[in-house]
């Protein structure tokens, strides 16, 4: 992922008002962030902790989402990520879900899914493979699944994006 400028970060949220655009919080410091080995940027609301943002790169355009979490969740169970698949990863999933883009959005339209909790998928996929995993082809197999996650967030960003 390239770096990103605040301005760029904000301009990027395609299911909210530019004014909840405005007032958001980013994470702490932008040039402290290691983009080379993003897919996605990710992070939680220091202010609210139920919401959550994710901006990515979807057919050459950057697409900021706003995220949210239900209030009370579920008994903790273990679940897998459904952006990075790491069976392996020993943080947890949560339900995060996005108000869907234009009128859908506005008229309560949301889709979610299970995503690491602290958005940790990049750092997931570039993990060193277990031979099981790999097989004879560990460098192989990472770069299948950090495609595999920038396909599966994609998805998820233009649905969000997609008027029903």
């Amino acid at each position: 992922m390239n770096p990103l400028t605040e301005k760029q970060i904000r301009t990027s949220f395609v299911n909210c008002s530019k004014g909840e655009a405005s007032q958001l919080s980013l994470p702490l410091d932008l040039s402290d962030l290691r983009w080379d080995r993003l897919d996605y940027l990710g992070w939680i609301d220091r202010k609210a902790p139920l919401r959550a943002y994710v901006v990515l790169t979807v057919d050459d355009r950057l697409v900021g989402l706003t995220l949210r979490t239900p209030e009370v969740q579920a008994a903790r169970r273990r679940a897998m990520c459904a952006w990075c698949e790491d069976v392996n990863a020993t943080n947890d999933a949560s339900m995060y879900v996005a108000r869907r883009a234009g009128a859908s959005g506005r008229n309560g339209d949301t889709i979610g899914t299970l995503i690491c909790t602290s958005f940790e998928c990049s750092r997931n996929v570039r993990r060193t493979p277990t031979i099981v995993e790999a097989g004879l082809d560990p460098a192989g197999l990472v770069q299948r699944r950090i495609e595999g996650l920038r396909e599966r967030s994609q998805w998820f960003a233009r649905s969000v994006l997609q008027e029903v």
